[in-house]
């Protein structure tokens, strides 16, 4: 298993691995989202909604529901400032698991969301905001990785972003050129695939994660947990083994 993933979250990076990796988080966002509105009634990764949300409650009077869209922007964005730390952190370190560290913290965090779902279940009123938090914070955290990892070409939970993209391309793509124009209009189709294919991703993890927490509850987010967990485990296998030396 092991060779089939090497490098796909080392700190020396190819096009391709960036594509790879970001194809199974861009999954890993769609399940977790989806699967995530089924358990707490939130979707966790639109923060453009939650603010829409934030100004309407304040509009409407419903303070206690803009404080609570609030604390989710505010988890997302503690997400993706704890994902800028411990990556610069790993680099100056000369790591070479520098973007599987917050990737590692993902899978704990999914696992713990996963594992004691009966519990948050059962006791909803104190479980569920601490779920919806910790959910966005989830969201914060991945979508910088890819980003940082990247250089921002790739994101895994900003589908407006990737669906404007797609536009542009297309229209490009249909644009009717004029017989020797020095300058013709030529849409970038490898840029067109990348998009596609995240958008398709997040749709196909939207889809399994909301038919798995249908069917059997929050203990889907264990393999998704594992899957990143072993993302990240060659890289932080590498540097243990380095330091032992």
């Amino acid at each position: 298993m092991f060779p089939l993933i090497h490098g796909w979250t080392d700190v020396q990076r190819s096009p391709g691995a960036n594509l790879r990796l970001g194809l199974v988080l861009s999954f890993v966002a769609g399940a977790t989202n989806a699967g995530g509105f089924l358990a707490v009634g939130r979707y966790t990764s639109h923060m453009t909604g939650i603010v829409s949300s934030v100004a309407d409650d304040v509009v409407l009077g419903h303070l206690d529901l803009a404080l609570a869209g609030l604390a989710c922007l505010v988890a997302f964005l503690l997400g993706a400032m704890c994902t800028a730390i411990m990556v610069n952190w790993g680099l100056r370190q000369h790591l070479r698991s520098s973007y599987s560290l917050p990737l590692m913290l993902e899978s704990f965090a999914l696992l713990v969301f996963g594992l004691f779902g009966a519990a948050i279940a059962a006791w909803s009123q104190v479980f569920l905001p601490v779920t919806v938090v910790l959910l966005c914070f989830i969201m914060g955290l991945q979508n910088a990785v890819i980003t940082k990892i990247s250089k921002a070409e790739i994101r895994t939970t900003h589908i407006t972003g990737l669906v404007t993209d797609i536009g542009i391309e297309l229209g490009k793509w249909v644009y009717l050129n004029r017989l020797q124009e020095p300058s013709p209009v030529r849409a970038n189709r490898e840029r067109l695939r990348i998009q596609t294919g995240l958008v398709l991703g997040f749709l196909l993890g939207g889809l399994l994660g909301a038919m798995g927490f249908k069917y059997w509850g929050y203990v889907t987010t264990v393999p998704l947990a594992g899957l990143l967990w072993l993302l990240s485990l060659r890289p932080l296998l590498d540097d243990l083994r380095q330091r032992a030396t």
